[in-house]
């Protein structure tokens, strides 16, 4: 996701409490207000178990 930035992901995610699943990080950034793309990008981990934040920005970020 070239478009998407690390801020972005943080305010998506914001108040997120760890660990959490996929279901959880995609709801968390729907009640955020996140931006569609966040959201698809969230939703379309292959992940599903995240044990903190930098999890979730490698896991989004890789591919």
């Amino acid at each position: 996701m070239a478009d998407l930035s690390p801020t972005d992901l943080q305010k998506a995610l914001k108040g997120m409490s760890y660990p959490t699943d996929k279901k959880h990080l995609v709801e968390k950034a729907r009640q955020n207000h996140a931006d569609d793309k966040v959201v698809r990008s969230l939703d379309g981990l292959k992940e599903d178990r995240f044990d903190g934040p930098n999890e979730v920005q490698k896991a989004v970020f890789k591919g």
